[in-house]
């Protein structure tokens, strides 16, 4: 690319921004090649950053959001599973509560049930540690080789794919989202582009709002999915009050008791200050030795995982099969299998 073809795209970009700064939405087409040209390296940092705050300041449309997941999905690094239907538990990240790594914990108890996931993750943006870097923190090493994933999945039933090896966007952007320290759109793509294309996935969300755009969007796709909302705010459930459950198949709102057995509070819940801690954190728990609260949670969160697929007669079976998962070993077993074939 010249330093004229630079320029031209630049000021592509600033008529996109005065353009946004007048109220106006862009199309799904405009979208999507706005992503495309930030994926090449088209925009600096300054103009990414400034198209970035302007979703910060006003909502998202449908539009913007399908353009957007569609560059993403496009320019994305394709990954073949082979016939595996596997699942994914997947939040949008966002809701400041800075828990322990709940979904990657609810990964490997779907693991250890028997079931295959293909957990996508990335690096905390708006967190202490994301499931990126307690898997890292653990000792896995990111890959992109198909075998070498079938493989993961074949001996522990679960690999893990770090987005922005998958999604060129994603890399470029993550210094710029890192820096900013804030919730982004990117928050809302990331569930919605696993590259292994799960058959089952269970999406955490922050709001009300999000709920009601994820639901939209995922009754698009052949995806069998569950879509959850604590009501005080948290990405998943946290079991520290009543949730929010969408399917395809309706809605409803579920107390701590019916999907925990019990309520907690915040601070049992609470992720560490470092992804060390994190790391640690996470090790307690898919031991055993975590408390009754810690252990609560991701239990809650595997089971509503597990009770997506439709494999299963009701919640409760789910519930008491992911309790086997953590209580025998079995997720723990995952778990050092995926790190050593790693």
């Amino acid at each position: 690319m010249t330093v004229k073809g630079l320029r031209r795209f630049s000021k592509t970009m600033k008529k996109i921004l005065n353009y946004l700064f007048e109220y106006k939405t862009l199309s799904r087409q405009q979208a999507k090649e706005v992503l495309v040209n930030i994926s090449n390296g088209l925009y600096n940092e300054s103009e990414i950053s400034s198209f970035i705050t302007v979703y910060l300041m006003r909502t998202i449309t449908i539009d913007e959001l399908l353009g957007f997941k569609e560059a993403l999905l496009e320019l994305a690094l394709k990954v073949d599973l082979g016939n595996h239907d596997v699942l994914d538990i997947v939040g949008t990240g966002g809701d400041g509560k800075n828990t322990f790594n709940i979904s990657t914990l609810s990964c490997f108890i779907v693991a250890g049930s028997g079931n295959k996931v293909a957990k996508h993750g990335n690096y905390g943006a708006t967190s202490i540690s994301g499931s990126s870097n307690v898997m890292e923190q653990l000792g896995y090493r990111f890959k992109t080789d198909r075998e070498i994933l079938n493989k993961e999945l074949e001996l522990s039933n679960i690999c893990f794919l770090h987005a922005p090896m998958f999604h060129p966007a994603l890399k470029a952007v993550g210094g710029i989202r890192k820096n900013l320290g804030v919730r982004t759109f990117f928050n809302m793509l990331g569930p919605m582009v696993n590259p292994a294309n799960p058959s089952y996935q269970l999406v955490g969300v922050y709001s009300l709002e999000m709920a009601r755009i994820y639901n939209y969007m995922l009754q698009q796709g052949n995806t069998a999915f569950t879509i959850i909302h604590s009501l005080d705010g948290y990405d998943e459930i946290s079991l520290t009050g009543d949730t929010k459950v969408i399917t395809n198949k309706g809605e409803q709102i579920m107390s701590a008791e019916a999907l925990g057995k019990r309520i907690v509070s915040a601070a049992d819940i609470y992720g560490g200050n470092s992804a060390e801690e994190a790391a640690n954190i996470f090790k307690k728990i898919i031991k055993g030795e975590g408390t009754w609260a810690q252990n609560a949670v991701v239990i809650a969160n595997a089971a509503m995982a597990l009770n997506c697929t439709g494999k299963y007669k009701d919640y409760e079976v789910c519930y008491q099969l992911a309790v086997d998962s953590l209580e025998s070993g079995k997720a723990y077993n995952c778990l050092q299998t995926l790190i050593a074939a790693s």
